[in-house]
């Protein structure tokens, strides 16, 4: 009698798994896919208008959970080039956001042992990372999916700035509360130096931090 083949040898276990993992839908938690960091009933807020960069810029702060991270690299085979790292940030709760990146950082980390030797840095974050340029059809790279870069200098946060700042991280990222303690996590921010905005053909804007810092939201 000819033997009835076990699912196992009918369909392979590693496109079965790969099928699987696509069935399943990604997290929703905070700090995640589609805003997750925004009340589910919430609708993302919209892009201000894009003639007031400034605006912009803290719109883009605000709504992005995480960005790219680039320092002078102290790594030996790389000594001294540019090294880019992604960093989970918040600039304050959903809604209630001050324009500073909040980062959540340890001294294992390959970035820090850069900012210990040159705390000069330089932070993109983009709306490619939430639902606006999906919902509009915009490349990531493509000025319309509004970007925004920061640079200055990567420095602990002090005692009167620090709850408020683990307030902003852990809000959006509360799986950061229980990272190993043996890692000995501080939290730091960006000081804002310089301001560079690309939301439209035509170039990067430039945006003074006294404007940034300036912009009010309702």
């Amino acid at each position: 009698m000819a033997r009835i083949a076990s699912c196992s040898e009918r369909l392979p276990l590693a496109p079965l798994l790969a099928l699987l993992a696509l069935l399943v839908p990604p997290a929703m938690g905070r700090g995640g896919r589609d805003h997750g960091d925004w009340d589910a009933t919430s609708p993302q807020p919209p892009l201000p208008p894009r003639e007031d960069a400034a605006r912009v810029a803290r719109f883009v702060a605000h709504v992005c959970d995480w960005g790219a991270l680039a320092t002078l690299s102290t790594v030996p085979a790389v000594r001294g080039r540019p090294f880019a790292n992604v960093f989970s940030l918040s600039d304050g709760p959903p809604g209630a956001g001050r324009g500073v990146p909040y980062f959540y950082l340890s001294p294992m980390q390959l970035s820090v042992g850069d900012l210990q030797v040159n705390p000069y840095a330089t932070l993109t974050m983009s709306l490619a990372q939430t639902n606006f340029c999906r919902k509009h059809g915009y490349d990531p790279q493509s000025p319309l999916c509004a970007h925004i870069m920061l640079s200055g200098s990567v420095t602990k946060v002090n005692e009167t700035e620090v709850e408020f700042a683990k307030q902003s991280l852990f809000t959006r990222h509360p799986e950061m509360k229980t990272w190993p303690s043996d890692h000995n996590w501080f939290v730091a921010k960006l000081n804002i130096t310089n301001i560079w905005v690309l939301d439209y053909y035509g170039g990067a804007k430039i945006v003074t931090p006294e404007e940034y810092f300036n912009v009010k939201f309702q």
